[in-house]
């Protein structure tokens, strides 16, 4: 693979004029070298997506599928770059780069089947002297602002239904991780994909996004990333009438009662928070354990987090990678430390791994006296450290565990289903997990309050690139 790349505007592979790197966090060295847009290079995407919306959105519906098969394909034929890309520029366990290549497969099988079953679903009625025949309708240019945790399952929850729907997409991956958008651009190029329906803009964060919000081109721009950069994204894009569909990470807390399966419990936590190195906006993040099994559930999330294996070697079966630079490894180490000094226990973790005295590795963490009144409480964590808060009164735990403006996932763990079924109803959160965790592409992903609008995944996420339009004919 070759370490050099380029953007993808108009079915063409276009030099960029503002070079920048991109470096792997777990050794610190310079991977890729990237040939990022300027504002003329985004105004070409722009209108190459722009004249690219006719023709795709009134193309067929078996062709469009044909296009998605055929581009699902190329992806297969090339797993291994791919996923090389997202190993190198993350600096993720081999293992666990497959989610993010599998992801690209699964949205384009289940966009395209989904597709062929909703072009049927349009309705035609008579009322009194009328014929009323509703239809849906392409909205027009979408464009995608990714996060860096997840580069390409990031591209396929934009790609799948946007390709389907008929909506030409311009995709701009994060400044950090954008190797991997890159190769996906010269994937769509070696099948000639239709100029336009396709677009990949890297480049500095702020220039691309802005040059991108500020236009009257997109109809819809979808995001995912904080709920800072959401309401800059909206207010950057107030030029004109554009629907948002943004998912602005979370808070999520976990609620651990007296019945509980623990040790099912403490896996999911644990997995949860070094999978991808705690860099999942649905991870938890405030573990609320009832005092009477408080001390053995911390025992057995100790055991565990003690067993993670965490480095970068291809060959070896690594759980956890470093984190995406050493700017997160500071301001989470700094985190960790105030919350220290504020009155929470360490019971491990806290600094770099032994052995790993080079790239941005965090050990697995833990930390129990944790209080409402520390900023870890507080804000999103992002990275391997789990937060631990004994409560005894259940009313209370409900109510402490909505108290954020977050409200993306949330955990329950007890044996009485009813007595789940009930707290899951008071949880004012968009997802919530009962004795297990659950993502699929035929599943809503989706938050309340600051954690978003709008859906990624399932039918729900089609609809977002369609409007409704009517057409009521005198009989």
């Amino acid at each position: 693979m070759s370490n050099e790349k380029s953007l993808y505007i108009g079915g063409k592979i276009v030099e960029g004029s503002a070079v920048y790197s991109i470096t792997n966090p777990a050794t610190m060295e310079t991977v890729a070298s990237i040939n990022g847009a300027s504002e003329k290079d985004v105004q070409l995407a722009l209108e190459c997506a722009q004249n690219a919306f006719s023709a795709w959105s009134t193309t067929s519906v078996e062709n469009r599928i044909e296009w998605m098969m055929k581009l699902k394909n190329a992806l297969i034929d090339n797993e291994q770059p791919l996923r090389e890309a997202v190993h190198l520029e993350m600096g993720k366990s081999w293992a666990s780069t497959h989610d993010d290549y599998s992801m690209l497969i699964d949205s384009l099988d289940y966009y395209a089947k989904l597709i062929k079953e909703k072009a049927l679903l349009d309705e035609s009625q008579s009322v009194a002297d009328y014929q009323h025949q509703i239809t849906r309708t392409p909205i027009g240019v979408a464009a995608a602002f990714l996060a860096w945790n997840f580069p390409l399952l990031n591209i396929a929850y934009k790609v799948g239904p946007a390709m389907a729907a008929g909506c030409p997409l311009i995709i701009k991956p994060s400044q950090k991780t954008s190797l991997s958008a890159c190769v996906f651009g010269e994937i769509c190029k070696s099948i000639d994909l239709p100029n336009g329906v396709i677009n990949i803009v890297c480049g500095d964060d702020q220039l691309v996004g802005d040059t991108i919000s500020a236009s009257t081109i997109p109809a819809l721009i979808s995001l995912i990333g904080s709920a800072s950069v959401g309401k800059h994204v909206i207010k950057t894009g107030a030029t004109s009438i554009k629907r948002y569909s943004m998912e602005l990470g979370g808070n999520a807390p976990v609620i651990v009662l007296d019945d509980a399966d623990l040790d099912l419990a403490s896996d999911i936590v644990a997995t949860m928070k070094t999978a991808n190195a705690g860099q999942i906006c649905v991870t938890p993040n405030r573990v609320f354990v009832h005092s009477t099994v408080h001390d053995e559930f911390v025992a057995l999330v100790k055991r565990k987090l003690e067993n993670v294996k965490v480095g970068f070697d291809k060959s070896q079966d690594i759980d956890m990678g470093p984190l995406i630079d050493m700017q997160a490894w500071e301001r989470i180490d700094k985190t960790v430390k105030e919350a220290v000094s504020e009155g929470a226990v360490l019971e491990l973790g806290g600094d770099r791994p032994v052995g790993l005295d080079k790239g941005a590795f965090y050990a697995p963490t833990l930390l129990t006296k944790v209080s409402k009144d520390m900023s870890i409480y507080k804000n999103e964590v992002f990275g391997p450290v789990v937060s631990i808060i004994a409560f005894s009164e259940l009313n209370k735990v409900i109510e402490a565990a909505n108290d954020t403006e977050a409200g993306l996932s949330s955990f329950i763990f007890s044996k009485n289903k009813e007595v789940a079924s009930n707290i899951a109803k008071q949880l004012a959160f968009g997802e919530v997990h009962v004795n297990g965790i659950c993502y699929a592409i035929n599943l809503p992903h989706c938050g309340l309050k600051q954690s978003g609008t709008g859906i990624d995944c399932s039918e729900f996420a089609l609809d977002e690139y369609f409007a409704v339009k009517r057409v009521s004919t005198a009989l």
